[in-house]
C-alpha cells in the first residue's frame, strides 16, 4: 500500500501533534513529498523534534483559522492528497476554552474545505474526527455505528461532530461528480510512543512510571476504545488511496479495534504497570464534581471490514508494549533511539498489514 504513496504530493494539517507526526514519517518513509501545516509543536518535547520532521518535509507554521495562509500553501504546493488532523484535541482543555475549541476545530475545517474547493487540485481528502462524535447515553455494550445520531457533549466532541457536519455539506454541495473524493474518519483513543500531552491517560501514566510516582486515574471505571496508533494511520491511508481511484469509497468510517479491546481505565493502567514493571502502580484520583466525561464509549468497525477488507491487527496488550518500548527507549537511550525504534515500528506494522 505504501507505495502508492512515493512521489505523491501529501498534505498534512496538524502534523507536529502526535499523531500527525507519526502519519508524517511514515509518508516520509514511503517516499511522500509531505507538505505539513500546523502551529509549532503543542508539547516540549514533541515527537516531531525528536523525529527532526521539519529537515525532511516542509514544514509551514500556521493556524488553520487562518484561511488566507491555509488557502496559499494549497495553492503554492497543489497536494494531491489531504489529512485533515489539525484540532484542539483535548476534552477538559475544551472545558477550559470552548470559543478556542470551535474556532480550531469547526471553522479550521470549514478552511481546508474552502481552500481545496477553490484549488482544484485534490483527488482525496480525509478529515480525521473522534470516536466522540456521536449522542453518548452511555448504553452499556452499545457499539455506535455511522449512521447513528451525532451529538458530543462536551465542547471537543461537540465541535467534532460539527466537524463532520461540514465535511458532509461540502461533499453534497461542491464535491459530488467532481474530481475530489472526500471521507471521514472516526477513530478510537489512540495510544503509542512519542504522546506528550496532557490529560490523556498513557501520557500521564509513562510521566508518573518515569518519576517513579504513583499513577493517578480519574475516572477508573470509564470504557474507552483503545488502540495502537499505527492501526487508525494506516486505516487512513488505505481510504484516501482507495478513493483517490474510485469515489465510491468515500464515506464516514468508524476505525476502532475489536470489542475485547475497549476496555475500564483501570484495567488500562493496570496492563501499563505490568508491562512497565519497576514497581509502578497506580491511586484512584477521581475528583468530586468533575467536567462531564462518557463512562462508556465503542465503536462497530464492520463497515471498515465489509468495504475495505480492513481488520485490526494488534490488541492492548502490543499496544502497551510497544509504546513501553518506544517510552523507554527514548528515556533512557535518547532521540536516536526513538527515530529508530519508531521506524522499526512501523516498518513491522507496514509488513503484517500487507500480508
Amino acid at each position: 500500500m505504501l507505495d502508492f504513496y512515493e512521489g505523491k504530493t501529501v498534505l498534512v494539517t496538524g502534523d507536529t501533534g502526535f499523531k500527525g507526526s507519526w502519519l508524517c514519517e511514515i509518508l516520509s518513509l514511503a517516499g511522500a513529498k509531505v507538505i505539513g501545516y500546523a502551529l509549532q509543536p503543542p508539547t516540549e518535547p514533541s515527537l516531531f523534534n525528536i523525529l527532526g520532521l521539519a529537515d525532511r518535509i516542509t514544514s509551514v507554521i500556521g493556524d488553520v483559522r487562518d484561511y488566507r495562509k491555509l488557502e496559499k500553501v494549497v495553492n503554492d504546493y497543489r497536494p494531491q492528497i489531504v489529512f485533515h488532523l489539525a484540532a484542539q484535541p483535548i476534552v477538559l482543555e475544551s472545558y477550559k476554552n470552548p470559543r478556542d475549541t470551535y474556532e480550531i476545530n469547526v471553522m479550521g475545517t470549514v478552511n481546508i474545505l474552502e481552500a481545496i474547493r477553490k484549488a482544484n487540485c485534490v483527488r482525496s481528502f480525509l478529515n480525521v474526527t473522534t470516536d466522540k462524535v456521536y449522542e453518548n447515553k452511555d448504553f452499556r455494550n452499545h457499539p455506535f455505528k455511522e449512521d447513528e445520531k451525532l451529538d458530543g457533549f462536551d465542547p471537543y466532541s461537540n465541535s467534532k461532530s460539527c466537524s463532520e457536519l461540514v465535511t458532509h455539506s461540502y461533499r453534497r454541495s461542491f464535491f459530488t461528480n467532481s474530481n475530489t473524493a472526500i471521507s471521514t474518519a472516526r477513530a478510537g483513543n489512540v495510544i503509542g510512543g512519542g504522546d506528550f500531552s496532557i490529560d490523556r491517560i498513557i501520557p500521564d501514566c509513562v510521566r508518573a512510571a518515569v518519576s517513579h510516582r504513583p499513577i493517578k486515574v480519574r475516572n477508573r471505571f470509564s470504557t474507552r476504545p483503545y488502540q495502537f496508533v499505527l492501526e487508525p494511520l494506516f486505516a487512513y491511508l488505505l481510504i484516501a488511496e482507495k478513493q483517490f481511484f474510485d469515489e465510491s469509497f468515500s464515506g464516514y468510517y468508524n476505525i476502532g479495534p475489536d470489542s475485547v479491546d475497549a476496555l475500564t481505565t483501570g484495567k488500562l493502567v493496570q496492563l501499563f504497570c505490568d508491562i512497565w514493571g519497576e514497581g509502578s502502580v497506580w491511586t484512584d484520583s477521581t475528583i468530586p464534581n468533575a467536567p462531564h466525561e462518557a463512562g462508556f464509549l465503542s465503536l462497530d468497525n464492520s463497515l471498515m471490514r465489509k468495504v475495505f477488507a480492513w481488520d485490526p491487527i494488534y490488541h492492548i496488550k502490543d499496544a502497551i508494549r510497544l509504546t513501553v518500548q518506544w517510552s523507554k527507549g527514548y528515556y533512557n537511550d535518547g532521540l536516536s533511539a526513538a527515530k529508530e525504534i519508531t521506524d522499526k515500528q512501523i516498518h513491522e506494522y507496514s509488513a503484517v498489514f500487507g500480508k
